[in-house]
């Protein structure tokens, strides 16, 4: 299921001038404790890469490499054609980065903080106007940071990232304890920001996010990459059953263990759950005796995988 090389992404077919970045045998050591171990990847410009895996696992260690911000034990990292360690100056107006804590200039409005980083990089009111709007965040713009709330300090700091119009950027968990309405404005941000021809680099440990957002993920645990591949084909490649669930009283245990394509049959509380390898078939089944009404699928997602490869529950 591993799969290590460079994806096309949205680039077209992989090379030099379409990879982004090529990290080979990066390791990082804290004392005893390996926290990146032999991790190797290519990520294609243009394409929405996604580091997957649960707090603890070496995502942030790995990302901080890459930027340049923390010098590796071993391996080699080649960012933009260029190696970020040490601090490499040339690369620093190339790449944007929003860290999972994001700190801000105070008393400073929206707008202002904006000014204030664009300033850094030469840039001038017209760029400050377009992040405010590309974030949502124009009728906010002289709102003080910390009178804004927690999604739109996110965005802000999503903004910042790209005031200098970076080809690739780093967001370290942007959506880690956001509510679930603030997490979804902030996808349909980070899809505009890859619709423009912008490479991302995102880790997260919300696996549906990653399997709506990214063009490939690679699953991280214990400083190392378990599986890499796009989403639907990690899914794919596990060949789990699918789960056809009906309201209790809808069909009798009986009746459900005959049906074409029903391998195995669970009766609980509030539903009857039928697994299958044949989902097809046994809906068809489902749909000739009219017993429908109700029904759910469930296929496998990446937190499948995930438990596959590690055989114990996803810690968020």
């Amino acid at each position: 299921m591993t799969v290590l090389g460079v994806g096309q992404g949205r680039t077209g077919q992989p090379g030099e001038a379409s990879t982004a970045i090529v990290v080979d045998g990066l390791v990082k050591r804290y004392g005893e404790l390996t926290a990146v171990d032999g991790v190797s990847f290519t990520v294609g410009r243009g394409e929405f890469f996604g580091i997957l895996g649960p707090n603890g696992a070496g995502k942030t260690t790995t990302l901080e490499m890459v930027e340049g911000l923390r010098e590796p034990d071993a391996g080699t990292i080649r960012l933009l054609g260029e190696s970020p360690w040490p601090r490499n100056p040339k690369l620093l107006p190339r790449m944007g980065v929003q860290l999972q804590a994001s700190a801000f200039f105070e008393k400073l409005s929206a707008r202002e903080q904006l000014q204030t980083f664009g300033s850094l990089y030469g840039v001038g009111g017209a760029r400050v106007d377009e992040m405010l709007e590309l974030v949502g965040l124009t009728d906010k713009a002289a709102t003080r940071e910390d009178k804004l709330s927690g999604g739109q300090r996110q965005r802000l700091s999503i903004a910042c990232a790209l005031i200098h119009d970076p080809e690739l950027v780093f967001f370290d968990e942007p959506t880690a304890a956001l509510d679930p309405q603030a997490r979804r404005n902030l996808w349909d941000v980070l899809r505009e920001i890859q619709s423009r021809g912008t490479t991302v680099v995102y880790t997260t440990h919300y696996l549906d996010e990653a399997e709506i957002l990214c063009d490939r993920v690679a699953i991280m645990d214990d400083g190392r990459i378990l599986a890499m591949d796009t989403p639907a084909a990690l899914v794919r490649g596990l060949e789990a059953d699918t789960r056809v669930a009906l309201p209790n009283g809808v069909l009798s245990e009986a009746e459900a263990q005959d049906l074409p394509g029903a391998e195995r049959v669970q009766a609980g509380d509030l539903e009857l759950v039928m697994t299958t390898k044949h989902p097809a078939t046994l809906l068809q089944a489902l749909a000739e005796r009219d017993r429908l009404d109700g029904v759910s699928v469930r296929t496998a997602t990446l937190e499948d995988v995930f438990l596959h490869l590690t055989g114990r529950e996803y810690r968020a």
